[in-house]
């Protein structure tokens, strides 16, 4: 089995970020992407490649604030929000 280098992962993360489901999805996670990824530690990439398995309805509504993320999804949850609110128009924002 053939370890992953770092800047594989980073590849890797930033296309399944860019590559959702929903057009609202691709919008928040490539931003999110391009703003942290670099700098994060090896077990926080390990927690978000987790969140990208999630369902991006339910993403798009702990995002969003509609419905809470479950605690293993909290905080991660919670800093994509902050970077999406930084964006032009924010997240779940009427405009």
């Amino acid at each position: 089995m053939t370890v992953e280098t770092r800047e594989a992962r980073l590849k890797r993360l930033h296309m399944r970020s860019m590559r959702r489901g929903i057009k609202e999805m691709d919008l928040i996670l490539t931003a999110y992407a391009a703003a942290r990824l670099a700098k994060m530690s090896d077990a926080d990439l390990a927690a978000y490649d987790l969140l990208l398995s999630e369902n991006d309805q339910d993403l798009y509504q702990w995002v969003s604030g509609q419905r809470p993320a479950p605690e293993s999804h909290a905080k991660l949850v919670a800093d994509i929000r902050a970077v999406a609110l930084q964006t032009e128009g924010g997240v779940g924002e009427k405009g």
